[in-house]
């Protein structure tokens, strides 16, 4: 099983069926959906926000942590 010797008929096997393949999708119609945007912004007005403060570590007490 040499396959350097059928390389051609495989690749020509490939192509035929990607023809086979474009022309049979060709007249299906493309599916539309609603542009990201016009749903992100619905998602906007209800989300919570939640904002944290604190002060940071210094180097010394995330050395104390992690020893």
């Amino acid at each position: 099983m040499n396959i350097a010797k059928n390389m051609e008929a495989i690749f020509l096997a490939a192509v035929a069926l990607a023809s086979a393949t474009s022309f049979a999708t060709a007249s299906t119609p493309v599916q539309r959906i609603d542009p990201p945007a016009l749903t992100q912004a619905a998602a906007d007005a209800s989300m919570t926000v939640v904002t944290i403060t604190g002060k940071r570590l210094t180097a010394a007490e995330k050395a104390a942590l992690a020893g």
